[in-house]
């Protein structure tokens, strides 16, 4: 099932159950969605860009969340957070920490890497790999960490 459809379906869904919190995102993805298919650049929405388009509308409302969290407006943060679990659910199951470090340790063995200089070599490769199972900055602090 795409995502296109398995968004109306839970449209649908959400609108029977009048959860406001539900809806308020689907019709964020969905906007997302449309957006996508008319921006008049002739590519077709696949499940990577799928996967992209929702980590994208995650981080913006990270982003927004942060933001709230410091001016103390608990109304709006709570919104947010509502948002992002939902959003969440239409990602691949997200690896932990302690479940990328044996993957990077192998990316960092494949590339060579010895040094904080060999990042972005790591972190290309690993971005390609890790496509929608762990967010970048997830990624970034594990390699630190392992290289340095």
């Amino acid at each position: 099932m795409s995502l296109e459809s398995k968004i109306t379906q839970d449209l649908k869904t959400a609108m029977k159950a009048k959860d406001q919190a539900g809806l308020r995102t689907i019709r964020a993805i969905k906007s997302a969605i449309l957006l996508q298919k008319t921006d008049g650049s002739g590519i077709a929405l696949n499940e990577e860009l799928e996967i992209k388009m929702i980590q994208k509308l995650i981080k913006s409302r990270k982003d927004s969340l942060e933001i709230y969290e410091k001016q103390s407006r608990d109304d709006l943060a709570k919104k947010e957070r509502e948002e992002i679990e939902i959003l969440e659910r239409y990602l691949p199951t997200q690896l932990s920490a302690d479940d990328l470090k044996p993957i990077l340790q192998d990316i960092i063995t494949k590339v060579g890497a010895s040094s904080m200089k060999d990042m972005g070599k790591v972190m290309g490769m690993a971005s390609a790999q890790l496509k929608g199972q762990a967010d970048g900055k997830t990624i970034s602090s594990v390699v630190r960490e392992l290289l340095g």
